[in-house]
């Protein structure tokens, strides 16, 4: 790629934004699980979901700053535009988004009608 056709711009700050919203709405979602599904399913351990949820939008957070890092880097410091990240947080996140709902799934099936 031609250095003079690269226009860095605002987009990877854009992208890196858009991470870290995505971050902080799965903090909120865990945050409203710690707090409702315990009353909800009648047993304190269902706080760990929303723990391992919190945990997971800290790790999410840092692995996206690290990434636009590294992409800032790569594609303007150093100009060489092969080194971009991968597609692994997106993978993880899909990952992540698809557990939880299989889990979910899973609680409406066991929960006893009525």
């Amino acid at each position: 790629m031609n250095d003079e056709l690269f226009d860095p711009g605002l987009q990877p700050e854009r992208t890196e934004l858009a991470w870290r919203r995505t971050a902080l709405s799965v903090a909120v979602g865990s945050v409203v699980a710690m707090r409702l599904l315990p009353d909800a399913l009648g047993s304190g351990w269902w706080i760990l979901p929303g723990i391992l949820g919190v945990i997971f939008s800290a790790v999410l957070w840092r692995w996206s700053r690290r990434r636009y890092e590294r992409l800032s880097y790569a594609t303007v410091d150093i100009r060489d535009h092969t080194l971009v990240p991968d597609g692994a947080l997106l993978l993880t996140l899909a990952v992540f988004v698809v557990l939880v709902g299989a889990l979910g799934i899973a609680v409406l099936v066991a929960l006893p009608l009525g």
